[in-house]
């Protein structure tokens, strides 16, 4: 089986790409990314010369580009995680989103309808990662389902809801295989730090403050990436096509809670006196259409398939405290752009 999987050299897809390279080495994965600034070839040095595994920088937004890849290279699935996918980004450039969130989908749904069409039992899944965030917000109660309304309150979600409802439509409309999935936030090795918590990580670790919105109410639940990437895997692989299926952590906790955590840990790992970290707290203005709380009901998704969440939060924080000390040289190249020059470098190289 070929495999594309977009966005693969990301957060999320690099833990996906690397999981997929060595657990199906009878599978070709390509792994297809344009490599903007959250790209990066480094997440996957370990497997980037494995026989099974092949890197294809390109746009999605590019169709032209898209419909000759698939052409070409004639894969049996799509794993689709490429996205703009920063609030903060979104707000200040929303057109951005819609080109890549939207549009960018739609090209690929587009190219794996024509696939589909022409040989029906060869192309057999379109597999679209999606977020929790098209749900909305929630009040102090309740949790998101799959039957929850979409009610989304920025760009960013705005336009991941736009590309699940356009998925939906390819396969009630052409029949194309499609599954959906939306997640909780992500946490976990490998995450680019304008996020809150590699952000505040980095931030700790060179005594800057860590900027808080509001007063740190905000309710996530907390998902660590490679349980992610272990429900993306058994969902692909089991779930009955037309689905969707939350995948959520279990773990909800205010934003200040995540942090004062964050500096406990790192109070102890860098030898600081305890409550130093926690002095770094500084609270700023709150981000416009901040949604105050997200929780996911992932029921469906351990009711039909077995999944769980494999580590608490307090467990996948440390893990990932503990990355990020021991690669600081990559968060030191994430924060200055050298990565980007020198890994583009690299690909041009060898191509």
């Amino acid at each position: 089986m070929k495999i594309l999987i977009t966005g693969g050299a990301g957060f999320i897809g690099s833990h996906l790409t690397r999981l997929m390279v060595n657990k199906y080495p009878g599978y070709t994965i390509h792994n297809l990314d344009k490599l903007t600034y959250a790209g990066n070839l480094a997440n996957l040095s370990d497997i980037e010369n494995n026989t099974n595994y092949k890197f294809i920088k390109g746009d999605i937004v590019d169709a032209e580009f898209i419909n000759d890849l698939f052409i070409r290279e004639q894969y049996n699935a799509v794993i689709h995680l490429a996205a703009e996918s920063h609030v903060d980004r979104s707000i200040s450039n929303p057109l951005e989103f819609v080109m890549t969130n939207v549009i960018g989908t739609v090209n690929l749904l587009n190219a794996a309808k024509t696939l589909y069409k022409n040989n029906p039992s060869s192309f057999i899944k379109f597999y679209h990662v999606s977020t929790d965030e098209v749900y909305g917000a929630l009040g102090e109660s309740g949790m998101f389902t799959e039957e929850t309304s979409y009610d989304p309150h920025s760009p960013y979600s705005a336009s991941k809801a736009s590309s699940d409802h356009f998925v939906r439509a390819y396969h009630d409309t052409y029949g194309l295989p499609v599954v959906i999935s939306n997640c909780s936030n992500n946490y976990g090795p490998n995450h680019f730090p304008e996020k809150l918590i590699p952000l505040c990580l980095n931030n700790i670790i060179n005594n800057k403050p860590l900027p808080i919105y509001g007063k740190g109410e905000n309710i996530r639940d907390w998902l660590f990436v490679v349980d992610h990437a272990i429900a993306i895997d058994i969902i692909f692989h089991e779930a009955k096509l037309g689905n969707t299926y939350n995948i959520g952590g279990h773990n909800e906790w205010t934003n200040i809670d995540v942090i004062r955590l964050l500096c406990r840990i790192l109070d102890k790992k860098l030898n600081r006196p305890e409550g130093t970290n926690e002095k770094l707290i500084t609270f700023v203005t709150d981000r416009a259409g901040h949604d105050l709380r997200y929780a996911i009901d992932a029921g469906k998704l351990k009711k039909d398939l077995g999944w769980v969440p494999s580590v608490t939060f307090e467990q996948g924080l440390e893990l990932t405290v503990d990355w990020y000390l021991d690669n600081q040289n990559w968060l030191n190249n994430v924060t200055s752009g050298n990565y980007a020059k020198y890994y583009e470098k690299q690909y041009l190289n060898s191509n």
